[in-house]
């Protein structure tokens, strides 16, 4: 999926990468992210940043609502987002919660 500078990149092997390897890839853009994690079923309602995310699922899962678009968008394991500055967004924790990597452009 990219529309609107919106862009979802699944992880390709059935083997998702640890930590480890996402801030290695996040590294190689000169990026430098920092780890969160949420519980099962938190929600964040809806807002919107003043810069760009990135944002890589370690573990679980989490769903990022568009309200503008009315889009959905299920993370998993390995999965990534970027959300350019702006972009109005909420977000439902998976029944696992979630543990990611952020980092801002």
């Amino acid at each position: 999926m990219k529309q609107d500078g919106i862009e979802v990149r699944k992880w390709p092997d059935h083997l998702a990468p640890d930590e480890t390897a996402i801030r290695k890839i996040l590294a190689a853009e000169g990026l430098k992210p920092y780890r969160w994690s949420n519980s099962p079923e938190d929600v964040y309602s809806t807002h919107s940043h003043t810069f760009h995310k990135v944002i890589y699922v370690v573990k679980g899962s989490i769903t990022f609502g568009l309200p503008d678009t009315g889009d959905r968008i299920l993370l998993h394991t390995g999965d990534r987002l970027d959300l350019p500055a702006g972009v109005s967004h909420n977000a439902v924790v998976g029944n696992e919660g979630v543990v990611c990597l952020e980092a801002h452009r």
